[in-house]
């Protein structure tokens, strides 16, 4: 659980800087090159989470996992072809998406917190 937790933050915090690295690819001429390798960290980090929520054997996390997966492999085809009109809105569903859930994980009580309560 503690690692799901970690990877869900990590993820949504790659995907905020994902979208910091998108305006620098409107307003800077090092903006692609940043954007590229943030793209990379946004699909390692979304196989670890799956790979998290796998370990963790969690139905509520899997899914959404792999959800985000199969988003982010057609958020990368989308930017490739330069469709920015789809490209754009799905990284937002994805930020949002990913912060819905980090917030949901993280709300969660702990087993042991809940036995003691």
């Amino acid at each position: 659980m503690r690692f799901l937790r970690i990877t869900l933050t990590l993820q949504t915090l790659v995907l905020l800087l994902q979208a910091v690295t998108a305006g620098m690819l409107l307003s800077s001429p090092g903006g692609r090159a940043a954007h590229s390798v943030t793209a990379i960290a946004v699909a390692v980090v979304v196989l670890v989470n799956l790979v998290a929520a796998l370990v963790a054997r969690r139905r509520a996390a899997i899914g959404p996992a792999v959800g985000m997966l199969v988003l982010t492999l057609a958020q990368m085809a989308l930017g490739m072809a330069h469709m920015k009109t789809l490209h754009v809105p799905v990284g937002v569903l994805m930020f949002g998406g990913s912060l819905v859930q980090t917030a949901q994980i993280w709300a969660e009580r702990r087993p042991a917190a809940a036995a003691a309560a």
